[in-house]
């Protein structure tokens, strides 16, 4: 499961995760991160059997989280499925099916939005958290 860690001015000088790690002994993967000293984001990939604990830890330490339950939303009626997505995924969220259409894997959507950008029919939206 990822979720999204979002750093405040307050916390990130903080090694959070690494306290969560050692806490929890949860192996985490950070899958994207955009922190500076004035906040910002970190996307976190949690075994699901370690989540609420991994939570908790965090949110103990004052860090909001939330779920990141489906990053990206692509319309159907606006896809065309010409596959310029794909190639500036860098996870491998999206690839094409055997009929030529678009598919994707929303386990893997770290939400860094090349797809939306690269996207010539503005089809698909990246939901930030």
């Amino acid at each position: 499961m990822k979720i999204t860690l979002h750093a405040t001015p307050d916390i990130t000088p903080r090694p959070l995760i690494a306290e969560v790690i050692l806490e929890t002994g949860a192996l985490l993967n950070i899958d994207r991160a955009d922190v500076k000293p004035k906040g910002g984001e970190v996307v976190i990939d949690v075994p699901p059997n370690e989540c609420e604990r991994v939570v908790a830890a965090f949110e103990k330490r004052g860090a909001t989280i939330t779920a990141l339950e489906q990053p990206v939303i692509k319309d159907d009626d606006e896809c065309v499925n010409c596959g310029a997505c794909i190639s500036v995924c860098p996870t491998g969220v999206i690839s094409f099916r055997e009929d030529w259409s678009v598919q994707m894997d929303l386990d893997k959507c770290v939400q860094c939005g090349a797809c939306v950008t690269m996207c010539p029919h503005g089809a698909l939206t990246v939901l930030k958290s």
